[in-house]
């Protein structure tokens, strides 16, 4: 089986799942109980939380674990909004459902204006349109993803940062695709909100963290508890936010050699596409290697009579992509990406996504069986 689902969710690193197995027998006190196991607990998260702190220049103070990513974008939105006074919320139309979602709720119960920045062809987000809403009156707040989940598009984030400290406005940012991908310094981004989940680079499902800046003070989103100093209730998950921690080190420990890793692997899947399959083209601005993620491709394939069926066929000839977000699967409303971006959906699109065990034999396989769900003869 080829495995080019990666933006969905990533195989567990083979030395997280030793960590988390092992913690699993020795660790199993409650974090909230004042005796020695959970004592031992308590400071294997707090030895967490200040790791993942230190790789994005954060303080601990400023870490609070959460059950993922959808959970800490609605923290951050829901809170701010109620807590800061934020009347106005500017973002895109290509964010994740846990942000467009969020706020078409908040919009429709009349709680915020809900502005949405214009794009350009590629999908990359008109910072001169965001810098005329900017300077709208009203307490604001701006929800931008530093890479689309689906087709990859790198957000300037230390420029919207700026743009957002210059404009007074708060910056939230959904990064749920690149921590683990990319170094990350909220200080130098000007990010007081950001969002983060394991599983997207080798670590546990199930675990994520929002970032607060201390600059910022809100409520809790669940109640029930004072765990998180307060800021989260319910026990926390333990092992899996150790795993979090030992998956990240290992991520920025082996990040050069990562990146040229798969950055080769993706420029050597554009340059077979184009060579074999006649009439490809990519969505967005996923094909570039400068401007996008590197471990996202969106190829819109040749028209064919099984488009509705070519993920499907590839999977059951041994290779796993997805045609956009993983949140959305079972949808029948195709992707809100490529139609907020004009893409002909008539034509199948599909999402592949590399990571640092993804091979060229891989991607051999994956052009070979795309050939054969499109019906196309090899030279």
């Amino acid at each position: 089986m080829v495995y080019l689902d990666n933006a969905a969710t990533t195989p567990m690193d083979p030395e997280v799942i030793a960590l988390m197995s092992e913690l699993m027998k020795s660790h199993y006190g409650n974090p909230s109980s004042i005796h020695t196991g959970g004592r031992q607990s308590r400071a294997l998260i707090e030895t967490a939380r200040r790791t993942i702190a230190a790789h994005i220049n954060a303080q601990p103070g400023e870490i609070f674990f959460t059950s993922g990513g959808t959970e800490a974008d609605n923290t951050a939105l829901f809170r701010a909004i109620d807590d800061l006074g934020i009347k106005h919320v500017i973002s895109s139309e290509v964010e994740h459902h846990a942000v467009t979602h969020s706020l078409e709720y908040l919009e429709k119960q009349g709680r915020i204006r809900y502005s949405k920045i214009q794009l350009d062809q590629q999908g990359n987000v008109k910072l001169s349109h965001l810098e005329e809403l900017l300077k709208e009156s009203g307490p604001s707040m701006v929800s931008l993803m530093h890479a689309n989940n689906e087709i990859g598009n790198l957000l300037p984030v230390e420029q919207v940062g700026e743009m957002c400290r210059i404009n007074k406005a708060y910056f939230h940012s959904d990064t749920v695709q690149t921590i683990g991908h990319y170094p990350m310094d909220v200080k130098k981004a000007g990010i007081h909100f950001l969002a983060c989940a394991a599983h997207k680079f080798h670590g546990p499902k199930g675990v994520g963290f929002i970032y607060v800046s201390s600059d910022v003070k809100i409520q809790p989103f669940i109640h029930g508890g004072a765990q998180e100093r307060n800021m989260r209730g319910g026990t926390e998950n333990l092992h899996a936010i150790a795993g979090m921690a030992k998956a990240l080190d290992i991520a920025m420990r082996d990040y050069e050699e990562h990146h040229k890793h798969i950055a080769g692997i993706k420029a050597y899947m554009i340059d077979a596409l184009k060579i074999d399959l006649p009439g490809v083209s990519f969505n967005g601005a996923s094909a570039d290697s400068d401007k996008s993620l590197y471990t996202v491709l969106n190829v819109h394939l040749p028209a064919t009579p099984n488009a509705e069926m070519l993920l499907f066929s590839l999977d059951i000839n041994g290779v796993m992509a997805s045609g956009g977000s993983a949140c959305s699967s079972g949808s029948n409303q195709g992707s809100h990406v490529l139609r907020a971006l004009g893409i002909d959906q008539s034509r199948p699109s599909v999402r592949f996504s590399f990571s640092k065990y993804t091979t060229k034999e891989d991607i051999d396989k994956a052009i070979d069986t795309l050939k054969i769900c499109l019906g196309i003869k090899s030279t």
